[in-house]
């Protein structure tokens, strides 16, 4: 009897378990409709940093986190519920303290009355855009016709731009797998802010769309190297090109200042260099040195020293884009032309590969038979082929995508 009582239990103590992906109901709110309407409802990708590997929160049923913001300034509504709570069942059974977690990366101020909330839209008229003005662009949308954006530059100085910041970044959490809040007291910190304009009662008001931000790195003796930390483009935006406008965006602000040596990106995710030679190519595909006609004769000094002049990009950004560029003036149904473009890439990638062949090489002086066996196993000849086929497969593919892409835009 005892152990039936434990089993029922331990099926009754699983209820109160909740995703804490699905509890977690986001919001970017324009009127006050948008707040009862599922469908302007989005969720987070990640709620790890918060709640465990698991992703779970236990204690309640029927949770729901609400983080409602406004859609310019991002006042914030958060509240909590459930159907019911652990304790109401078993009294020695703590639950988890969801709010808590919540609070410590939700700055103070937000709201918990969705009435206070629904007031708090009608200061959005007042909201304007923070920095200057880099960049107006324009997306068609089936439903909405032509939509107008900017992209501001602001910084830390910006009056209320520090506790916006502390509002939008609360996103990173639940958008980037490892993301951290940045310490943007520093002021080597540059912020670039993305803007939708809408109209609302006749009046131009402004949504927050996605920002980046930047530090700038010093370089010996009088350069500095800006280094992308953080982008995110938020949820209702995304597949609409905007990260690729604030990129260029970005990239061409710091070409115009001639102390940058070269802009590089902290740790960047495979979407991140997806983009990022997108941008890129499209910034050089009008370069002299990457004509068409050049291409096919091979990476030069030329194409290495022009990226980096007129575009601040690295020999190795420019080495992809040289890649990309060649593939696409390359017929790869000529067998010779696609061998001699397959070997290029080939050469690229198995750098890595000819790194191991050294460092193995100085290992077999130091390291005895045996042990030396343990690392020769790990790549035969045969098997660095493969890969490296493998590898360069991948990449192709990726670069097809990105000249088609480049194509459709055209």
């Amino acid at each position: 009897v005892i152990h039936l009582h434990r089993e029922a239990q331990i099926k009754k103590l699983a209820e109160y378990k909740c995703d804490t992906n699905e509890a977690i109901s986001l919001k970017l709110v324009r009127f006050p409709e948008d707040v009862d309407d599922e469908s302007t409802t989005f969720h987070p990708e990640y709620s790890h940093q918060l709640y465990g590997d698991d992703e779970v929160a236990f204690g309640y049923k029927g949770l729901q986190i609400q983080l409602f913001y406004t859609a310019g300034n991002l006042s914030t509504l958060f509240k909590v519920k459930y159907s019911s709570k652990v304790t109401e069942v078993f009294d020695c059974v703590e639950p988890d303290d969801v709010e808590g977690k919540i609070r410590e990366i939700v700055p103070a101020g937000f709201t918990c009355n969705t009435d206070d909330f629904i007031s708090l839209l009608e200061k959005e008229a007042n909201f304007m855009p923070f920095g200057t003005l880099l960049h107006t662009y324009t997306v068609h949308s089936e439903e909405a016709g032509e939509l107008t954006y900017q992209i501001h530059k602001a910084d830390i100085t910006c009056p209320g731009f520090q506790e916006y910041h502390e509002r939008l970044q609360t996103f990173l959490m639940w958008f980037i797998e490892t993301a951290s809040f940045i310490d943007a007291d520093d002021d080597r910190w540059d912020f670039f802010l993305v803007f939708e304009k809408y109209n609302k009662d006749g009046e131009t008001l402004y949504a927050t769309v996605g920002y980046m931000t930047v530090y700038n790195y010093y370089v010996y003796p009088d350069k500095t190297r800006p280094r992308v930390s953080q982008m995110l483009i938020l949820p209702p935006f995304q597949g609409e090109g905007h990260g690729a406008q604030l990129l260029e965006a970005v990239h061409r602000f710091y070409c115009s200042l001639p102390k940058v040596q070269d802009i590089t990106a902290e740790d960047p995710s495979e979407n991140y260099v997806k983009l990022r030679d997108y941008v890129l190519v499209k910034l050089c595909q009008g370069l002299p040195s990457f004509a068409a006609d050049k291409l096919h004769l091979g990476f030069s000094e030329d194409m290495v020293k022009e990226a980096q002049e007129k575009l601040k990009i690295n020999k190795k950004h420019a080495r992809r884009v040289y890649e990309i560029l060649r593939l696409r003036a390359t017929d790869m149904s000529d067998e010779d032309k696609a061998r001699e473009y397959r070997l290029e890439v080939k050469k690229r990638l198995f750098g890595p590969y000819r790194k191991n062949q050294r460092e193995l090489a100085k290992m077999r002086k130091c390291l005895r038979p045996e042990e030396l066996v343990s690392h020769m196993g790990q790549m035969d000849t045969q098997t660095q082929h493969e890969e490296l086929e493998k590898s360069y497969q991948v990449v192709v593919e990726d670069y097809r995508r990105i000249i088609e892409r480049i194509a459709s835009q055209a």
